[in-house]
Formats: structure tokens, C-alpha cells, sequence
């Protein structure tokens, strides 16, 4: 199976809100503390892809409130490229349905049957 990917610019639109996405981040590699300066890592530009969910409200640990934000399975808290706050989300794209269906999520007997159909198995 393949699925097409539509990229969509963070500054153009966003996603609905509590929709998990496929978020291409963008940001500069810290040296850690106490790290050889030698680290070919240390200062480097990345642009990387990671499943994240938007949401127009969140609070982080501290009680913080940030509004129409993207956030990892961290917890970690990135804002649409252009916006206050480090290693942006340059673009993001709508994860693909479930293989045979058009749908991200399905549970019991929906599950079970989409899942053998979807492997050629029997129900």
C-alpha cells in the first residue's frame, strides 16, 4: 500500500484541534553541559519528522498555558513555524488511515474485521 502525503505550511493553516499529525520540526542541535567540543553534532541545523497532536490550548507541567501548539508524546510543546518559542513545526501533514479504511482509529468488532480484511485473513 502507499500513501500520499500532503505537506501543509504551518504559517498557511493549521489542523483541527486534538488531530495527531506527522510534524516536520525544525531547530539547531545545544551542546550538552559538560560535552566534548568536539561533538559533530553540537550547533548543527535539523529538520527532522515526528508524530506529534495539535491542540488550540495546553498546559505544560508548570501550569503554562500555550495556544494553537504542537505536542509530542513528551509532553514537549512546539509552536507553528513564524511563532515565539524554539524548534518550530515548519509544515504538517494528516497521518494515513488505517490500511484499507478511511479512518485513523477503530475499536472491537470494527477493529477485528477491518484488521483480517486489511491482511486477507477471515474475520
Amino acid at each position: 500500500m502507499r500513501a500520499e502525503v500532503e505537506w501543509v505550511d504551518s504559517r498557511e493553516r493549521l489542523p483541527e484541534d486534538g488531530i495527531p499529525v506527522a510534524a516536520a520540526i525544525a531547530g539547531r542541535y545545544a551542546p550538552e553541559d559538560g560535552a566534548d567540543e568536539r561533538d559533530p553534532a553540537a550547533g548543527l541545523e535539523f529538520w527532522l519528522v515526528r508524530p506529534m497532536y495539535f491542540t488550540t490550548r495546553h498546559f505544560d507541567e508548570d501550569g503554562r498555558e500555550h495556544r494553537d501548539c504542537f505536542v509530542d508524546s513528551d509532553g514537549i510543546v512546539r509552536p507553528p513555524y513564524g511563532r515565539d518559542g524554539e524548534d518550530p513545526i515548519t509544515h504538517w501533514a494528516y497521518l494515513p488511515t488505517l490500511p484499507g479504511t478511511t479512518v485513523h482509529y477503530l475499536t472491537g468488532e470494527e477493529a477485528r474485521t477491518a484488521r483480517a480484511k486489511a491482511l486477507g485473513e477471515e474475520a
